[in-house]
């Protein structure tokens, strides 16, 4: 609106200043010491990640040259134990080569004798042919004969000790070769050993001297970090300084800006309240111009000119407060009189006919009811003999069904209210022979079971119908109490069909056909029926 205008605008030329710097110049001038800040703290956080870094890679320089200074301790002393175990095994070549040559040389003798002992076998040999062959005029004396077997029992002796000392000495000599070749093989492998470790030990020295080096590196990179931290330490303080003088005056401007808001505020809503009560004012005159047409059925022109606060009462003047307390007791006269209804006649006939309806309607309803009471009555007559007679000869039958079934017992049935046949129940009396018990509840399964089939029995007897079902009424029957039960349906077949459902083979025995279902071979269900008896024609 134009008037929130122009207080807005004037609100805002008393509270500015020329001189004081504007609100967007001072948000400007903090967002640039906040992103100074910000600049300054993100290059803080990467030198103290750089020098963290370094310290690091100093940290790990460190850790390998310690490691490798350790490995190449452990290279030297490997070596040098490397360098004895290769004396020792040079020193077992030299005597092992030493021991071949000498039991080379036993061989050699052994095999010189034994090429001796040979010839001598050979001759010796000969000379037993030639016994052998001469005549037996020319055969030589016994001790001769003997002298010459022991001489050649000796040679054979010798020849065999000679093979197996040369046999001997030919493994000996094999072993000691074997054993030279794996020192010798052993020796090699040594060497081997120690000049790759020859090489890793100068790999290592190199890596030291590389670790070193880099360990200086890193040290003067952390020198020249913590000068780039302190640089950066001393630029921070320096923008959190000019950031806290900003904040200041941020937080200085920006509460001159509430009060400004809030005093807007005020003056807006002071201009709403006058605005909304004009507008109330106008909406009650328009409704008591409405008022005063609607009721009085004259022109507001015309009523303010006759009874306006400038025309005369009478002789008297205008008086409000008189005016008012008149105006007050016409109200009260006129409530009191109440609105005239033109169609008050109408509703009164329509009234009127609408209560002879309605007592026309309940007259038929109470001779309705009389009527319904009668028949209930005669209902409850009715029921009343027919359910004592039908009690009556159950209560006989039963009696005798009892009998029948618990020979030496007695039971009986005894209504709970005999003064009101309609509302009393019935309690069976059973006391089986020998028990003294009369409460239904105290008897085992098998007797309440009998004594419940009793019952049906005797209601059977007393009302007969064309057939009755059971369905395994014996089943917790033994064979006595099934043997009664049995003779009393033979009574009831009499004159009623029985259709039983049973697995009891005596009750199937009694029947006249047996309906049964099987599984034949292939699975199928199958109804089987064989009629035992034919019935017995009268």
């Amino acid at each position: 609106m134009t008037a929130d205008g122009d207080l807005l605008g004037g609100d805002w030329a008393v509270g500015g200043s020329a001189s004081a710097p504007s609100l967007l110049e001072v948000q400007a001038a903090v967002d640039e010491a906040a992103s100074r800040h910000d600049e300054a703290a993100a290059r803080h956080e990467r030198l103290v990640g750089e020098a963290s870094d370094a310290q690091t890679a100093v940290a790990a320089a460190q850790a390998v040259v310690h490691d490798a200074l350790a490995d190449l301790h452990d290279s030297d002393a490997r070596m040098a134990g490397l360098g004895e175990q290769l004396g020792l095994l040079a020193s077992a070549a030299g005597a092992a080569q030493a021991e071949a040559g000498r039991l080379e040389q036993a061989r050699v003798a052994a095999e010189q004798a034994r090429d001796r002992d040979l010839s001598g076998l050979a001759a010796l040999e000969e000379r037993l042919t030639a016994a052998q062959e001469s005549p037996a005029e020319t055969e030589p004396p016994t001790d001769v004969r003997d002298r010459l077997v022991q001489q050649a029992a000796g040679a054979r002796a010798t020849e065999v000790e000679a093979r197996l000392a040369v046999r001997t000495g030919e493994e000996r000599a094999r072993a000691l070769a074997g054993r030279a070749e794996g020192l010798e093989r052993a020796a090699r492998q040594e060497r081997a050993a120690r000049e790759r470790l020859v090489a890793v030990t100068a790999q290592r020295e190199h890596g030291a001297l590389l670790a070193a080096e880099v360990v200086r590196g890193a040290q003067v990179a952390l020198g020249r970090i913590a000068n780039s931290l302190l640089a950066a330490v001393a630029e921070r303080e320096a923008a959190q300084a000019a950031r806290a003088v900003t904040d200041a005056e941020l937080v200085s401007l920006r509460g001159r800006a509430r009060e400004l808001a809030a005093e807007l505020d005020r003056l807006t809503d002071v201009v709403h309240r006058d605005e909304v009560a004009r507008a109330e004012q106008r909406l009650r005159i328009e409704a008591l111009e409405v008022r005063a047409v609607e009721e009085h059925a004259v022109p507001l022109d015309s009523l303010l000119s006759d009874y306006g606060p400038d025309a005369l009462v009478g002789e008297q003047p205008y008086d409000r407060a008189a005016q008012e307390k008149r105006a007050a007791t016409a109200d009260r006269a006129l409530a009191l009189l109440g609105r005239v209804n033109p169609l008050a006649l109408e509703e009164y006939t329509a009234l009127e006919e609408r209560s002879a309806f309605l007592t026309t309607q309940l007259e038929d309803l109470r001779n309705t009811r009389r009527d319904l009471l009668t028949v209930v009555k005669d209902v409850d007559d009715r029921i009343h003999d027919v359910f004592a007679a039908a009690f009556e000869d159950t209560a006989r039958e039963f009696v005798d069904v009892f009998a029948t079934l618990f020979p030496g017992g007695e039971g009986r049935l005894v209504l709970t209210e005999p003064d009101d046949l309609l509302a009393t129940g019935i309690e069976v009396m059973a006391r089986p022979a020998g028990k003294k018990v009369s409460r239904l509840s105290l008897l085992s399964g098998g007797e309440r079971s009998l004594t419940a089939i009793a019952l049906l029995v005797a209601i059977f007897r007393a009302r007969p119908s064309p057939f009755y079902v059971l369905d395994e009424v014996e089943a917790a029957l033994d064979d006595r109490n099934l043997g009664r039960l049995l003779g009393a349906l033979e009574g009831l077949r009499q004159s009623s069909q029985l259709i039983v459902i049973t697995h009891q083979k005596r009750t199937m025995e009694i029947a006249d056909s047996l309906y049964g279902v099987t599984m034949r071979g292939d699975g199928v269900s199958t109804v089987v029926s064989q009629r035992l008896r034919e019935r017995e024609t009268v």
